[in-house]
């Protein structure tokens, strides 16, 4: 039996976005509860200010992940964050937020 594929991404947020990140996914579609592969997830708010967010998917296969991250369900659930962020770089602003993906094989559990 295969080992999970985990994808975690790495969500830093200016001091005056984090609440509206927090509203985000207190409020997300769940569009990745139905994709095939897609196991359960994890979103972890930082103890510290110096540390990121992060969005922990587990996943069957690392395709099943790619699959994801190129759907139109992808782009659905990420809607409003991507235009938080378009909206900044109209107005000459820094990002509210940058992401960063590291991808993980689970060796142990």
């Amino acid at each position: 039996m295969s080992k999970p594929f985990v994808a975690i991404n790495y969500i830093d947020c200016n001091a005056d976005y984090k609440e509206r990140f927090e509203e985000l996914f207190g409020s997300r579609a769940k569009a990745i509860d139905t994709m095939p592969g897609f196991k359960f997830m994890n979103v972890l708010k930082p103890i510290t200010n110096d540390a990121p967010y992060l969005i922990v998917s587990y996943w069957d296969t690392e395709e099943q992940f790619k699959a994801w991250t190129s759907s139109h369900e992808f782009i659905e659930g990420h809607k409003r964050g991507f235009e938080d962020i378009r909206k900044a770089k109209e107005e000459g602003k820094q990002p509210p937020m940058t992401s960063t993906f590291r991808t993980y094989t689970v060796i142990a559990d």
